[in-house]
């Protein structure tokens, strides 16, 4: 597979507090790259440093020959290839969903507003919210929310989606509707870095995982070589923290969270 997004020797320090440690690694075109591992590893601090939201104080990232700097002129041109999903939705309380999701496809973009309309209105038509564009976010469940952030990210087109633990603040029930539009993503051929602590998702929609601890990539293989066979003892004892189903990967409809 073609490579898209490539990270070399990056490390990320707040202060004398090293996140990041000499970190390398590649995201290739259509994969879905889920990184996992105990609180505070540094897996939010990663996806965050891969869309120049965040400084890294050594190494380079690469989106194609595009090096992925904040401090660089093509950094809004950098953004907009790589959408991002985080956790607290971050929609303006004040603006509709519809009104939400068209807002930068047409101030950044330059989007003529019927077009962006009507590729909004289908977004929200598949995810299921389409009577609901004229509404409010706070009329909106945490689910619907999170649903509208990912069909506003999708708007943008962009070559690769980062998701930052965006089921994290849901109530378990709203859990499931977010992962489905994931999945969905997923098999649709997007390229998607996720952040989970969904043990039972990120086995059925990872095509390669990542077992992040104090900054460094202790392990890394296939869904299945991950789940079924770690070979790691770091990865053996936080994988026995969880209990998993059938180790088949699924499809959005068989998919079973948690």
């Amino acid at each position: 597979m073609e490579e898209l997004l490539k990270l070399e020797h990056v490390t990320k320090a707040f202060g004398e507090n090293v996140v990041l440690n000499d970190l390398s690694l590649t995201v290739h075109q259509g994969e879905v790259l889920v990184i996992v591992g105990p609180s505070g590893c540094g897996k939010s601090t990663l996806l965050r440093c891969m869309n120049a939201l965040e400084p890294i104080q050594s190494g380079k990232i690469l989106l194609g020959d595009e090096p992925v700097d904040g401090r660089s002129a093509n950094v809004t041109k950098i953004r907009q290839r790589i959408g991002m999903v985080f956790q607290s939705y971050d929609l303006f309380p004040h603006k509709t969903i519809l009104e939400n999701i068209i807002l930068a496809p047409m101030l950044v973009q330059k989007r003529k507003k019927q077009e962006v309309t009507e590729e909004a209105e289908r977004l929200l038509d598949r995810v299921g919210l389409l009577e609901k564009k004229n509404n409010y976010p706070r009329e909106l469940s945490g689910g619907q929310k999170q649903r509208t952030a990912i069909v506003r990210a999708l708007c943008m087109h962009p070559e690769l989606i980062l998701f930052d633990e965006v089921t994290a603040a849901l109530d378990p029930e709203m859990v499931r509707e977010v992962l489905d539009v994931m999945l969905e993503l997923a098999e649709s051929g997007s390229t998607m870095v996720i952040v989970t602590h969904e043990m039972q998702f990120a086995k059925a929609v990872a095509d390669r995982v990542i077992f992040l601890e104090h900054g460094k990539i202790v392990e890394e293989g296939t869904a299945e070589a991950f789940f079924e066979h770690p070979k790691t003892e770091r990865a053996k004892s936080f994988l026995n923290t969880f209990v998993f189903d059938s180790p088949k990967k699924k499809t959005s409809q068989e998919a079973a969270i948690g």
